[in-house]
């Protein structure tokens, strides 16, 4: 049996911060954690990992080692055109919600993947 776990993140503005993932990944947020200084967030559905966002007073300095990857065509195998439109669909969304795009990837003659930050800059990967 798998155990339940828990993304945590460091943020400036939880509230803000969650708000942009909800939007990004279909999520829903979790009750009782609506404070000021702490936000979560889970899957509707019950099968991905909740994330959970707590104030620090440090900024973001470096890269993230740690990112999240939207995968636009769900679980494999992929029709690589069809995945590289349903990124191409996905990014603009993610753009009017407060990420910014920070370069595409190919693999050979098909995008493979965009790197984007969210809102504070953390970086991920729509994929």
């Amino acid at each position: 049996m798998s155990t339940f776990w828990t993304l945590a993140c460091d943020a400036d503005d939880p509230q803000r911060i969650a708000d942009f993932w909800v939007s990004a990944l279909g999520y829903v947020k979790e009750s009782g954690f609506d404070e000021p200084d702490n936000a979560s967030i889970v899957d509707p559905d019950g099968r991905g990992p909740a994330i959970a966002f707590r104030k620090v007073p440090e900024g973001k300095s470096t890269k993230n080692r740690v990112h999240i990857d939207i995968r636009v065509a769900g679980p494999g195998p992929w029709d690589r055109a069809e995945r590289a439109r349903l990124i191409r669909e996905k990014v603009p969304a993610l753009v009017a919600a407060g990420a910014t795009v920070v370069r595409e990837e190919w693999y050979g003659d098909v995008l493979g993947h965009v790197v984007m930050r969210d809102p504070e800059g953390n970086e991920f990967c729509v994929a």
